[in-house]
């Protein structure tokens, strides 16, 4: 019997995965550490059964027509903003993602921008390479405390609960917006629920968790900015979209808030240039889940849903698996 044949977007480095995937199916990499184009991807999907995707493929109505043997899209990511949920619901197509996979990661990553960010390391980091470190100085790089500190959170799910528990080792005070109240988060963390204005307005560290909606897209912008403190720091684990680059780039020139640190970007990959220049942001290049262990894991979840549906099993994770199953 033959297997069922399968495309990834990406090469694999994942040996656990690959292992999977090369048993159970009859698998075909995208062999280039570059995204496909999309004509690319219409025409490798022809008689494909199965796709694993990466968070850059926009697979959408019409990429979904180009394949009219598909059964699956498996999304390497907890995000699905670059998936048409509609459409593959109405082709009869399970979708699958990794969420839990990259929670811990992604909290970590988001503490790093943060203290990175108050302290200054990467200038500070930059300016001792260069041979400019002569000895102590006490003007040099003078950065903002954490201790005692309002956090505010802006989307209080897994990663945003991830990210409070942290912030109790710095006798922060943890306030959070979100859809709707998360009391298990309020109760682990001692965090307390506010209106987004208050969140605006009390927040000395904002860390932006949320997921893309119609909501959230373009919801940090210069009026946002008025409203959050002249000494505050904005930092973006969430998606790009949310925040308005250029809108953020001019509040920081003109001092309206302190400083930003970003790992996703409104049009990514480009970053807003006069964000390139400035003093107080820190950039990172989407690596909230880079970490050997917690990609791997994503990897094997990503494979694991994909060869479950094609075996006609219920994946880990799917948005769509009971409404395909009514």
């Amino acid at each position: 019997m033959s297997k069922p044949r399968v495309l990834v977007t990406w090469p694999y480095t994942f040996p656990e995965a690959d292992e999977l995937l090369k048993r159970e199916t009859e698998v075909i990499y995208h062999k280039e550490e570059r995204p496909m184009s999309r004509q690319e991807l219409m025409e490798a999907m022809a008689d494909k059964e199965g796709l694993l995707c990466m968070l850059f493929d926009r697979i959408d109505g019409e990429v979904l027509d180009a394949a009219p043997q598909l059964k699956v899209v498996s999304n390497l990511g907890v995000g699905l903003d670059n998936i048409d949920m509609e459409a593959a619901t109405k082709r009869g197509v399970v979708v699958t993602h990794t969420p839990g996979t990259l929670t811990e990661a992604t909290a970590d990553l988001g503490w790093a921008l943060l203290m990175a960010t108050a302290r200054l390391i990467p200038q500070a980091h930059e300016f001792t390479r260069s041979g400019k470190f002569i000895g102590l100085r006490y003007h040099l790089f003078l950065g903002k405390d954490l201790v005692g500190k309002t956090l505010g959170i802006y989307g209080m799910g897994r990663i945003g609960t991830a990210v409070a528990r942290r912030a109790r080792g710095f006798n922060m005070k943890i306030i959070y917006h979100n859809r709707r109240p998360n009391p298990e988060g309020e109760r682990e963390t001692g965090a307390r629920y506010v209106s987004f204005q208050e969140l605006l307005k009390e927040s000395d560290f904002l860390v932006i968790v949320a997921p893309l909606t119609p909501e959230t897209r373009g919801r940090f912008g210069m009026e946002e900015f008025r409203q959050m403190k002249r000494e505050a720091i904005l930092i973006n684990i969430g998606r790009g979209p949310i925040v308005k680059e250029k809108e953020l780039a001019q509040a920081l020139k003109e001092g309206i808030i302190w400083g930003a640190g970003l790992d996703v970007y409104e049009r990514e990959p480009q970053v807003e240039e006069d964000l390139l220049v400035l003093d107080r942001v820190v950039l990172t290049p989407h690596i909230g889940s880079a970490a050997v262990e917690t990609r791997s894991a994503m990897a094997l979840v990503a494979a694991e849903n994909l060869v479950r549906v094609l075996k006609g099993e219920k994946p880990l994770h799917s948005p769509n698996w009971k409404n395909l199953r009514k």
